[in-house]
């Protein structure tokens, strides 16, 4: 009784864990592991699935972006092809087509 009141409980003595009980938590030890297992196989395959996609995109992406670059290419060459040429007389046209129009447009919102 007084070792009760004085904070001393009573402790068993330990025992050495049988084989059953080993083997019992060897076997719950490795279903753990094994759904870790398989929940890391689920992962690497979608991981695996995502990269397939993402590598699609990139490859059509790397397409659109050559068809455009050579499509302005040759728009750019068309252009330098042009200024290189005699024609400034095409440039003289156009700025007189554009004051003419504008002379058009003063016109018609003024006696509106």
């Amino acid at each position: 009784m007084r070792r009760a009141r004085d904070g001393y409980s009573y402790q068993s003595i330990p025992r050495p864990p049988t084989d059953d009980v080993l083997e019992h938590e060897n076997e719950r030890m490795a279903e753990e592991l094994s759904g870790k297992i398989n929940s890391l196989k689920h992962m690497s395959i979608e991981i695996g699935n995502e990269v397939r996609y993402q590598d699609q995109i990139l490859r059509n992406l790397d397409d659109d972006v050559d068809r455009s670059s050579g499509f302005l290419g040759k728009t750019m060459s068309r252009v330098l092809r042009l200024g290189k040429g005699n024609h400034n007389y095409y440039v003289f046209y156009l700025f007189i087509f554009a004051i003419f129009v504008f002379f058009l447009l003063y016109i018609v919102l003024k006696f509106r």
